[in-house]
């Protein structure tokens, strides 16, 4: 989507908040996040992910092409098996957002302290 009358910068800004929004739902569901999980100890088959789930091989398939969509992981055909493996450059987007995040709301909750600490010794 181009935004008319604006610079990269704010294309840029455009496309990295679609991204989140695409990562953030698929990690919205349990499955996909317990997928991510399994992947997190290393590249599986999409019948190996789908192993432990009390779900049938489309459904997990259908999760994959969710977590594939939004970033979070890679597949690759390597003959008849599709092999996945998780997207270092598309988690690492996500722990910038909440990393930033989190420092903002303890810059205010440090600023609440030694508001209330100057409050109580008034």
């Amino acid at each position: 989507m181009t935004i008319v009358g604006f610079g990269p910068k704010l294309q840029r800004m455009v496309e990295y908040s679609k991204d989140l929004d695409r990562a953030f739902h698929a990690l919205s569901d349990g499955t996909r996040r317990a997928i991510l999980d399994r992947l997190a100890r290393g590249p599986q088959s999409v019948s190996a992910l789908a192993h432990p789930f009390d779900a049938t091989l489309s459904a997990i398939h259908q999760h994959i092409q969710v977590l594939e969509a939004s970033g979070l992981v890679d597949t690759e055909k390597v003959g008849r098996v599709r092999q996945c493996r998780i997207s270092r450059k598309a988690v690492a987007q996500v722990e910038g957002w909440l990393r930033a995040r989190r420092m903002l709301w303890e810059e205010r909750f440090d600023a609440l302290g030694a508001m209330l600490e100057e409050d109580g010794n008034a």
